[in-house]
């Protein structure tokens, strides 16, 4: 439910206010916009007491939430949410680019590519610390000292770091090294782990599970805005479908849904959408063109040595140019890279 209060509302009452909603049970989440301040009331059947919250002076209407996400829903906030990250914003009239490689391999790798996605205009160096396998005899991640590795080619570049979380336990030594941390497709309902980023300062990017419905997701974002981290990223990356002939079917249907049901901002990840390399920068043009707020590419110096899905890494020539034509997209749909 959403408690919009009167533009003159005193904190004496608002503070008598929050705490009758916490007194029966819920959890109030304040939002200040540039007239009116609002209160989320959230919890299981919040609707049984609008007239409880309607009592008070100061609300000025009480609205019942009807989507099972609250937070993160069009109702509770109307206007984009934009996510700054180290003075790069995302959400906002700026396309974004998050490049590099799969995981992080070797220090010479990474910071050949780190200094490849800069010159070409990246805003972010992406690259995996700890990666989730199918198999547990495939590569697993250089874990920290990957990190590591991320850490100085932060310094190399002055770009952010995104990398993946796996594990509750990972949360505090990833959040250490990164400036935003991925939950990946395996882990888009791993409830503990959501719940313990959602106590976490950093911006998160969630990618939507490869058989998630777009409420599902939406579902594990509110997992972690509930918990008070309200700085959540979406990316899509593609569903299991019967088509065989890629990786994943990128859901490009899901950027005008994502933008229609919440506030939060997207971004498609066509890599491992697709899986194929050349078929890569397309879907990337795409995503731009359907309003996505940014791509994240896997990028490597020399894909063929990668330790983890080298066959969907782009070559920096090809970044390159993916580049220049994400600019012209980005300028049609009234956007700037």
């Amino acid at each position: 439910m959403i408690l919009t209060l009167k533009s003159d509302s005193k904190k004496q009452d608002i503070d008598k206010l929050t705490a009758k909603i916490k007194e029966l049970g819920f959890t109030p989440h304040i939002s200040r916009g540039a007239v009116r301040l609002i209160i989320g009331v959230i919890g299981e059947g919040e609707h049984k007491y609008k007239e409880v919250f309607e009592s008070f002076d100061i609300v000025e209407s009480a609205t019942p939430i009807v989507k099972p996400y609250k937070l993160v829903s069009r109702e509770f906030k109307k206007e984009d949410s934009i996510i700054d990250v180290n003075g790069v914003k995302i959400g906002g009239p700026r396309v974004v680019v998050m490049a590099g490689p799969c995981s992080v391999d070797t220090k010479e790798n990474l910071f050949a590519c780190a200094r490849a996605v800069q010159r070409a205009g990246a805003h972010f160096l992406r690259g995996g610390a700890f990666k989730p396998r199918t198999s547990p005899y495939s590569f697993q991640g250089h874990g920290v000292t990957a990190l590591k590795y991320l850490a100085e080619a932060r310094k190399l570049t002055s770009l952010p770091v995104v990398t993946e979380v796996m594990d509750t336990r990972q949360v505090e030594v990833v959040a250490r090294y990164a400036d935003i941390l991925q939950v990946g497709a395996r882990n888009s309902q791993n409830f503990d782990l959501l719940k313990e980023i959602g106590q976490c300062k950093k911006p998160v990017m969630l990618k939507r599970g490869m058989a998630n419905t777009i409420e599902e997701w939406l579902m594990s974002a509110e997992y972690i805005v509930s918990k008070g981290n309200r700085n959540v990223i979406l990316c899509e990356r593609g569903i299991r479908t019967f088509e065989p002939s890629t990786r994943f079917t990128i859901d490009l249907n899901a950027i005008p849904v994502i933008k229609h049901l919440t506030h939060l901002p997207i971004l498609v990840d066509p890599s491992h959408g697709v899986g194929v390399r050349d078929y890569i920068p397309p879907i990337a043009l795409a995503a731009i063109a359907a309003g996505a707020d940014g791509v994240m590419v896997e990028v490597h110096p020399k894909p063929t040595e990668a330790l983890s899905d080298g066959m969907q890494a782009l070559l920096p020539v090809m970044f390159d140019k993916m580049m220049e034509d994400i600019r012209k997209v980005a300028e049609a749909v009234g956007k700037t890279l």
